[in-house]
């Protein structure tokens, strides 16, 4: 926090989001500020809509008098808009400022159609999101955008993506700003992109393990991928390169799509757990196919993806050693039972047992819906940040 008398009206936000300082008496406290000076801060909140008084809390004196009033963050006063892409399939929603699901639609979309046809398609998804949901387009803050790729966050583009061909080095934020506008005549807002997995382990976090300081998420479908949170927030690496363990060399000679040999996900994928089923004669030609056949106790689907569980395991191993999470989470299309025996017997059997003592190893509990909460979480986190607060209220004229 900045020096007592430098403390914005988007640091007393931070105080009042978080739950740390919910009244103006404890904002005070919290930040030496007097009291004239808390209320002009606030007041600038208020008048910005960002803030609400809710119902008074308890009385803080022995000798009784009136209860304190409770702020609150105001969540009506915007909505963000989120999509994630899979390979052939996307889902997108409108999402409240505190994460709650307005409207929804999933459908076919292929990524190797390349960006300009796919966002465009998403920003007409959105166009219709936002009349099923009730909300006009001026209400958007922010989109969130999560994509099966590496993405330098600095630019927002995605960097050498072995199954986004056409999509290196694309203008991913300008061309959704653009679509939305173009489908809704709304105004440009910001974009933020990020890899799916990244997103998913940050929704999930936030949502049902706030308090686990160390979180790994493993997402197997098509490719595989890891999203690592610490302390609240998603570690990336220097470029956005962090958790790519798909391509780590196993030792196997299949050849992967990034155009190596003996990647993880060459061997343990969805995808390639649906060609070795294909090879056998069973269709199948993608994780989401095995998925299906998991879901019917398909018995030859079942051994193998227990058998890539096994194979994923052993790498998971050196993350656990390397990491020391309190919870592993294994999500995507083979996130079910015989996988996740796989991904126990391996891991068990070669991580050290004092890097799993405190272990908790999990599957998804937000499903398909992670990756638009953690996308949707990421817009909102960014924009009111209190740093760009203070730009927003400047830019509002309060």
């Amino acid at each position: 926090m900045s020096a007592r008398g430098q403390v914005s009206a988007g640091e007393l936000l931070q105080l009042v989001r978080s739950g740390r300082a919910v009244t103006r008496g404890a904002l005070q406290q919290a930040t030496g500020l007097s009291r004239a000076t808390v209320g002009q801060r606030l007041d600038r909140l208020f008048r910005a809509g960002w803030l609400r008084e809710g119902a008074g809390g308890p009385v803080g004196s022995p000798l009784g008098g009136r209860p304190s009033i409770t702020l609150e963050f105001d969540d009506s006063h915007a909505v963000v808009l989120a999509a994630d892409l899979e390979t052939r399939h996307a889902r997108a929603a409108v999402l409240s400022l505190t994460g709650e699901i307005l409207a929804e639609h999933s459908g076919t979309l292929v990524v190797e159609d390349g960006p300009d046809a796919v966002l465009g398609d998403l920003g007409h998804w959105f166009g219709e999101l936002l009349e099923k949901a009730g909300h006009r387009a001026e209400e958007v803050c922010g989109i969130g955008l999560a994509v099966p790729g590496p993405v330098d966050t600095v630019s927002g583009r995605v960097v050498q993506p072995p199954i986004m061909p056409g999509w290196d080095g694309y203008d991913i934020r300008g061309r959704l700003a653009r679509a939305l506008t173009e489908a809704t005549g709304a105004p440009p807002v910001p974009v933020l992109v990020d890899n799916d997995a990244n997103l998913m382990a940050y929704g999930e976090q936030r949502t049902g393990f706030p308090d686990c300081s160390a979180f790994v998420l493993v997402k197997v479908s098509t490719g595989i991928g890891a999203g690592v949170v610490v302390d609240g927030s998603l570690f990336r690496g220097i470029d956005g390169g962090a958790g790519d363990i798909g391509h780590i060399r196993v030792g196997a000679e299949a050849l992967c799509r990034c155009g190596s040999y003996g990647c993880l996900a060459a061997v343990a994928s969805g995808g390639a757990v649906a060609r070795r089923l294909a090879e056998d004669g069973v269709p199948a030609a993608s994780g989401s196919d095995v998925r299906d056949l998991l879901a019917a106790g398909h018995p030859a689907a079942s051994a193998l993806a227990r058998e890539a569980g096994r194979q994923v395991g052993d790498v998971l191993a050196t993350v656990v050693t390397l990491l020391n999470p309190g919870v592993l989470m294994i999500a995507g299309d083979l996130a079910g039972t015989a996988f996740l025996t796989g991904v126990r017997e391996l891991l068990y059997e070669r991580a050290l047992p004092r890097s799993t003592a405190h272990l908790h190893v999990v599957t998804s509990r937000l499903g398909e819906r992670a990756g638009l909460v953690g996308a949707g979480a990421l817009v909102v986190e960014h924009l009111y940040a209190p740093e760009r607060v203070e730009e927003r209220l400047v830019a509002l004229g309060v």
